[in-house]
């Protein structure tokens, strides 16, 4: 075997020995992704719903306008909560 083919054998299980180190990552880099999308689209639901509920509360006015920041708040932590169950 001379110089050259050597070398190219090594690079040759190299590049393999990197491919199979990888490819685990990616996938789990790509469901990490996955995760965190959807934990952010239920925290922009959460924000959308906290805007309403805020809205029909203080058109109500059985309220308080702190009462009202109150359970919009309360909405949010909601959404973030259901976010996080997701990503962890």
């Amino acid at each position: 075997m001379n110089r050259k083919t050597g070398f190219q054998l090594v690079a040759l299980s190299l590049s393999i020995a990197s491919a199979l180190l990888i490819a685990p990552t990616i996938s789990y880099a790509t469901e990490q992704g996955e995760q965190r999308r959807e934990a952010r689209e239920i925290r922009q639901e959460g924000r959308q719903g906290a805007r309403e509920t805020k809205a029909e509360c203080r058109a109500g006015d059985e309220k308080t306008r702190p009462e009202c920041r109150q359970e919009k708040r309360e909405t949010k932590q909601d959404a973030r909560e259901k976010g996080r169950e997701i990503k962890y």
